[in-house]
């Protein structure tokens, strides 16, 4: 993959693949707008500045992302946490508020570009899949529950789910029904729009009958909130008024939504890059995302990332590179310069049914459902992560997601799978006994596999596993243990001295010992400990078949 990837897809652009990134990027602006409206809501910011971040960040990762379909925008997740964050970081002032919140974007610029020199592009596997059904399904209800108030004309508040629980459910009685009408309606519309026509301008034209509904209807005269007048024209390019130094928790701010992002981005520009046959670079996708929240940054935006939604949105209206990303940051400056004055009457609680629409995928029941089914570790460690954005909020709950995924693959780490074998009937091979109790024992031998890593959180486990075995036979009817290692990839010296220890053990029993099937890593390590010698050699020619005939020789 180039530094600089235009140089790359530029080459092989021909008028048919402009003419269709044309098409797809005026139908994602048409889909942008509103998205970016209520992202900004959701934010706590100007409405303008969601625009901004979607303008300014598909142009940045147009020129440094390593995707030929994700587009980059606001997020529903980076949205609510920065509103949640920031607004204990402004103390009530509105421009503090604006400015935390692009200096916010500085933050995750500077933290990619320093993953990047560092090849951190591994923080993709830090959170398991598992875990981010969890948290995805606690975002989504999160998000949900700021909105529903501006979907029933009422105030709402709160600052974590209980409060917004309890003040909307005090609340409901004063629904203000023309708000809940408009908004039930435009639900409908965006529900039954998508699945009839999928990858169009769907959330743009409800939008549009929303407002003209509040026009014709004087729907603002009956109390539904409307945004109000939109500044015109583009954003004035600048650095933020704040410098990092002069907030306190921007960093850690800053480092939950480069986890978040990163994370959703590459998955994301992964099943796109699948479905069309071609590699995505990790590594260049922190430059991307980098890149787009630099430029969002210059505009007074806020955080900015590749979203699935979006990227959908892009790839089905047929974009075929980055280009279209280009033509929506076109088409969407001309908005800036000449529609604006179209949005002041854009009812809230038709922004509230978008945002509402668009993270109902995020809530996915089946998925916990097979969750459940399939394996009670990955459930649980996806409740952790659902109740842990639920209780602790969005930025909380993504850190609490990935401890959740590091603990979860230590626990799985730490207690391997130990098969102890016997032959399988008429060959030279061996298995489990517990899942093949038809093999037949090796009299006098007991063979054993760890079935992962033997490292100083597992070496232990598997120690107790041999011995409480070993316990379980006759005395005296073992008269040698093999450790087949053929599944074990790597070891760490507290591996290599867990197999020390147990020969000591075995040794003063009586019983003799012996390793087969080490892979040459694992060679290397037992010869430079000096265990190789003891054991009389581990060379790749000592297997479990050669141990056990030798054992049967003498």
């Amino acid at each position: 993959m180039p530094f600089f990837p235009p140089a790359a897809w530029l080459r092989g652009t021909t008028p048919a693949t402009a003419g269709a990134d044309a098409i797809a990027g005026v139908t994602l602006a048409a889909y942008a707008i509103p998205v970016a409206l209520a992202y900004a809501a959701l934010a706590g910011l100007p409405p303008q500045l969601g625009v901004y971040g979607y303008m300014l960040g598909g142009i940045g990762y147009a020129l440094l992302g390593s995707s030929r379909h994700l587009a980059v925008g606001p997020t529903s997740a980076i949205s609510l946490m920065v509103g949640a964050q920031v607004a204990t970081m402004a103390a009530g002032d509105p421009a503090r508020y604006v400015a935390i919140a692009t200096l916010t974007a500085v933050a995750v610029a500077l933290i990619c570009l320093v993953a990047w020199a560092l090849r951190l592009s591994v923080l993709v596997k830090l959170i398991s899949d598992s875990v981010l059904v969890g948290f995805r399904a606690g975002a989504g209800i999160t998000i949900a529950l700021t909105q529903l108030p501006a979907l029933f004309g009422v105030p709402g508040g709160g600052h974590d789910v209980v409060e917004r629980v309890v003040l909307l459910l005090r609340q409901v009685g004063g629904t203000n029904p023309y708000a809940l009408a408009l908004g039930g309606v435009a639900i409908l519309l965006l529900v039954v729009g998508n699945r009839r026509f999928p990858g169009r301008p769907v959330g743009l034209a409800v939008i549009a009958l929303a407002i003209l509904a509040v026009g014709l209807l004087g729907l603002d005269a009956h109390g539904v909130a409307v945004t109000g007048a939109i500044p015109p024209g583009l954003p004035d390019l600048g650095l933020p008024a704040l410098r990092l130094r002069d907030v306190e928790g921007i960093f850690p701010l800053a480092a939950g939504c480069v986890l978040l992002a990163y994370i959703e981005g590459v998955s994301a520009a992964r099943s796109f890059a699948e479905k069309h046959g071609y590699a995505i670079d990790p590594r260049q996708e922190l430059l991307g995302l980098g890149a787009a929240n630099a430029l969002a940054a210059l505009g007074q935006g806020y955080p900015v990332a590749g979203g699935l939604s979006q990227s959908a949105v892009n790839e089905r209206a047929g974009a075929r590179t980055p280009l279209a990303l280009l033509v929506a940051s076109a088409t969407l400056a001309l908005c800036l310069l000449f529609l604006t004055g179209l949005l002041a009457d854009l009812p809230k609680a038709a922004l509230a049914a978008v945002v509402l629409t668009a993270v109902a995928g995020l809530i996915d029941i089946p998925a916990l459902a097979r969750l459940w089914r399939v394996s009670r570790t990955d459930f649980a460690a996806a409740l952790v992560a659902l109740v842990g954005v639920l209780l602790l909020g969005i930025l909380q709950g993504v850190l609490l997601a990935a401890l959740a995924s590091v603990l979860m693959m230590l626990v799985r780490a730490a207690r391997p799978h130990v098969a102890f074998l016997g032959r399988i009937s008429g060959t030279g091979q061996f298995s489990d006994m517990e899942r093949h109790p038809e093999n037949v024992p090796v009299p006098g031998v007991l063979a054993f596999r760890p079935e992962g890593a033997l490292s100083y959180v597992s070496a232990e486990n598997v120690q107790e596993a041999v011995l409480r075995r070993l316990a379980a036979e006759p005395a005296g009817s073992v008269r040698l243990v093999v450790c087949e290692l053929s599944s074990a990839p790597n070891m760490d010296l507290a591996g290599a001295r867990m197999l020390a220890k147990l020969q000591e053990v075995l040794a003063a029993r009586g019983i003799g010992f012996r390793i087969a099937g080490a892979h040459g890593r694992v060679r290397d390590l037992l010869r430079r400990t000096g265990f190789a010698e003891a054991l009389g050699g581990v060379g790749r020619e000592v297997t479990l078949e050669a141990v056990i005939e030798e054992a049967g020789r003498g």
